[in-house]
């Protein structure tokens, strides 16, 4: 070979490993919530850190996902995991963010709950009733739709727009008369006694967690998103195949008694993360719709304009 090939050659190497180096971002900000298994798991075991050692990687954690998507729309937040309710809300006020990715919906870590000793056994019984929950979450949709399966408005009752720790106060102190929830917090009311289920999200066709980026971060990093949803599914799967040390690590991080955790794992079983395909489209427009149709959202929104395809990414 002679000296030119060889330059040549090396000059395109040089080209080829650049181009590889500048495919993971120089910075991932990336939300999560204390019941993001995956995302626990993950920070926990040093996964991205490991897999993207190019990446400062920074963990921010919020109380709920309407809060999160807001750091998101300010550009305080690259990515996240949230209920399927809070992108609705993000994207009816405006924010310029994308759904990267699903999990199949865990019904039984949504739930209502009411006193043991309270006389309401149904739905139906929440008329006219005081019920606490945080607007624009996975929590909101769970008692819409469930108020629509048994004949009722969302105005037949008087919503209470509570995050999670002022709900559980003000449903502790009887101020409320039913907490609409997601895990570990359920988990956690009903091991301290005096709480009962009356009815969780089975049979209401409920989606699961959504994964949501800005859009400019998702346009710029198509390989690095999906290398990331990658190691998160991993990170999931450690729950069944390590359990004991999942569950140490969830207890750490949420500071929760050992049956609550083992409960709420139980209760979302690990699962991949998916493309947003038109099925999960098509399941979310109809919430966009109901919610719209009930003067929830300020403006219909239209989902498929805020799906991000690896084939959007420059």
């Amino acid at each position: 070979m002679t000296l030119q090939k060889l330059l040549l050659t090396g000059l395109a190497l040089m080209s080829l490993t650049s181009s590889v180096l500048a495919a993971d971002p120089a910075t991932l900000r990336i939300g999560y919530q204390k019941g993001s298994i995956s995302l626990l798991l993950a920070k926990e075991h040093g996964l991205l850190e490991k897999r993207f050692p190019q990446t400062a990687v920074q963990w921010i954690e919020f109380p709920a996902g309407p809060q999160m998507l807001e750091a998101m729309n300010v550009n305080a937040l690259d990515i996240g995991s949230t209920g399927d309710i809070p992108p609705l809300f993000a994207q009816a006020a405006g924010a310029d963010l994308v759904y990267i990715g699903t999990e199949p919906p865990k019904p039984q870590a949504e739930t209502i709950l009411v006193k043991a000793d309270s006389p309401l056994k149904d739905i139906a019984d929440l008329k006219g009733k005081k019920v606490a929950f945080q607007r624009g979450s996975s929590s909101h949709n769970l008692i819409l739709r469930a108020l629509n399966k048994a004949g009722l408005n969302y105005q037949d009752i008087q919503p209470m727009n509570l995050p999670p720790a002022n709900a559980r106060a003000a449903f502790e102190q009887g101020s409320v008369d039913a907490w609409v929830i997601w895990e570990p917090y359920s988990s956690l009311a009903l091991s301290q006694g005096n709480v009962r289920v009356l009815a969780n999200g089975e049979g209401l066709n409920l989606s699961g967690p959504m994964y949501t980026a800005r859009r400019a971060y998702a346009q710029d990093n198509g390989a690095f998103i999906h290398a990331l949803l990658d190691e998160l599914t991993a990170a999931e799967s450690l729950t069944r195949s390590q359990r004991e040390d999942s569950l140490s690590v969830v207890k750490k991080y949420m500071g929760l008694p050992g049956d609550v955790i083992a409960s709420y794992l139980d209760n979302r079983p690990p699962s991949p993360i998916l493309p947003v395909d038109v099925d999960i489209i098509n399941a979310q427009q109809l919430t966009a719709d109901l919610f719209y149709q009930n003067k929830l959202l300020p403006t219909k929104v239209v989902v498929r304009n805020a799906v991000w395809t690896e084939s959007d990414s420059k």
